[in-house]
């Protein structure tokens, strides 16, 4: 199940929603003020692809947002 971030436009709290197959992300609510006015963020993934050789430099898919240029 994919993780979302949020970011709400009225408090500006960052908060996260587990969606499920039955699309609970539709209408996220802020976890904090309950508000409908959302805005879903960019996050780093927290995957590493582990196939031999890649193109990609080391560390670059850690999942830490300093290296992966996300903030």
């Amino acid at each position: 199940m994919p993780i979302y971030e949020y970011k709400c436009s009225d408090c500006k709290t960052n908060f996260e929603v587990i969606v499920n197959n039955s699309g609970d992300d539709k209408d996220p609510k802020c976890a904090k003020c309950g508000s409908a006015r959302v805005k879903k963020t960019i996050s780093a993934s927290s995957f590493r692809i582990s196939s031999g050789r890649s193109s990609v430099p080391a560390g670059a898919l850690s999942g830490c947002a300093s290296k992966s240029g996300f903030s």
